[in-house]
């Protein structure tokens, strides 16, 4: 996992960057990061396209970057004693997309904006973008 900012009541927000990231989150908070963050991993790699111009042995030099651009941010937000509180996904980049659908859940798909409403807001401000309930809690 990499650091992505603090936010109040010493809790921070991690971006999780690999499958067994993925797979632990899903385990500590009983829900199907996993699956998404599978999903859409395989489509990143899927719409890589080797330069015309590499050599067979350079062929995957550029996958890594590809990946982290064209995929969605998965993100944890965990208390200081590591305790999972919520689980994101941002659009790649965390840039707006017109068609991309912001999630942001609790354990066991809970409503995370009950209790962690400063902490959604901090990371907001950090990617500068609106992360309403209405918007982005699939559940209400």
């Amino acid at each position: 996992m990499r650091y992505v900012c603090d936010a109040p009541g010493g809790k921070t927000w991690f971006r999780l960057e690999t499958e067994a990231e993925a797979e632990a989150e899903a385990a500590l908070m009983r829900h199907a990061v996993d699956k998404h963050f599978r999903r859409h991993l395989a489509t990143a790699r899927e719409s890589y396209r080797t330069p015309a111009s590499a050599r067979a042995v350079e062929r995957d030099i550029g996958l890594k970057d590809h990946i982290a651009r064209a995929m969605p941010l998965f993100l944890t937000l965990r208390a200081s004693d590591g305790e999972g509180l919520a689980t994101a996904m941002l659009p790649p980049e965390a840039r707006n997309q017109v068609n991309f659908r912001i999630v942001i859940v609790g354990p066991e798909n809970s409503d995370p904006y009950v209790s962690e409403a400063e902490a959604i807001a901090a990371l907001g401000a950090h990617y500068h973008l609106e992360l309403k309930r209405e918007d982005c809690f699939p559940y209400a």
